[in-house]
């Protein structure tokens, strides 16, 4: 019998719908199936974020005009037997004002949802101008990838941390031991994202490294790296290695207090989220790419170097048969 759970048995399991033997052994499975985790972990990750995007919207208060509609209403007085109810009913629901209401609803629904979008996929589309990253200019922006605001949900989650704000810490011990562990955060990150990661240096911009984590994407790890400066103010800087190579140009989003910059350059995913102006996160995000530049065109030259000698090395095609 194939025990193996499948996407509905999966989701189940994180609704926190199992009980007993089948939710063991869905977690047992997840802990031999470690794609199959990390799934399961992105799906978290866009839930929470959905939660963080539509929970305000339900602590709206109804429009007044809509309260008075509903309430100058008068419900139908209970009847008789069913047919008579059935009928009170139709007769109800037939009424203009009652129709006015249910109308005034379903708008109030799509206006709330609408705002929401527009809040949260209004932001700012900074386009690079003239060379490198420099001079970005505000432009119109599409809506926010799943990706950026898996970076900003990670960013709330883990920012406010005490204890356990990173996974890996490079603050412990004499400068040797933090040298060391900074060697190990790049090179565990660079095995498990199976692309090379520079840790970038902020400090001419008053940020220390703190550490860094492994978070889940859609089916394949990210990383998340946690910066501090001499007053406890932290921000990160997310990264993750895209589906295709489409390169994306600075684009920021405000997000309550917090502003959200990401951007893809030649298989690197990035986003920098902090609390701070526009003009001082883009400042920041252009350290990083002017730091990672080097190496995210030497990781591409390279993959483009071994797809043409893969390609060479391929025997020729044989000729169709006639």
């Amino acid at each position: 019998m194939d025990n193996t759970p499948d996407g509905q048995g999966l989701s189940a399991w994180l609704d926190g719908e199992l009980e007993g033997a089948e939710r063991d052994a869905v977690r047992a499975w997840l802990r031999a199936h470690p794609d199959d985790d990390a799934q399961v972990q992105a799906w978290a990750s866009d839930r929470d974020a959905l939660r963080a995007l539509f929970d305000p919207v339900l602590d709206e208060p109804v429009p007044e005009a809509l309260h008075q509609l509903v309430q100058a209403a008068e419900l139908p007085a209970p009847s008789a037997g069913p047919a008579a109810s059935a009928e009170a009913a139709r007769a109800w629901h037939q009424r203009p004002w009652a129709q006015a209401a249910l109308a005034a609803g379903l708008l109030l629904a799509g206006g709330l949802l609408g705002s929401a979008l527009s809040h949260r996929q209004g932001g700012t589309h900074l386009a690079a101008a003239g060379a490198g990253a420099s001079g970005a200019n505000p432009a119109a922006t599409d809506a926010t990838p799943l990706w950026a605001q898996r970076a900003a949900t990670a960013h709330a989650v883990y920012v406010p941390e005490v204890r356990h704000p990173v996974e890996v810490s490079v603050r412990e011990g004499d400068p040797a031991q933090q040298k060391a562990q900074e060697e190990h955060l790049a090179k565990w990150l660079t095995k498990r994202l199976a692309m090379p990661v520079k840790l970038v240096d902020l400090s001419a911009q008053g940020y220390s490294l703190v550490g860094g984590r492994l978070l889940p994407d859609t089916n394949k790890p990210s990383a998340q790296f946690m910066y501090e400066n001499a007053q406890g103010k932290r921000i990160t800087l997310y990264l993750r290695k895209p589906e295709n190579n489409a390169e994306v140009a600075f684009r920021h989003q405000q997000q309550g207090d917090n502003g959200l910059l990401y951007w893809v350059d030649e298989g690197y995913g990035w986003a920098l989220v902090g609390a701070m102006p526009r003009e001082q996160l883009l400042a920041m995000a252009e350290v990083v790419y002017h730091q990672t530049e080097a190496l995210v065109h030497a990781t591409q030259a390279a993959a483009s170097a071994a797809a043409a000698s893969g390609a060479a090395a391929a025997p020729p095609a044989s000729a169709p048969a006639r």
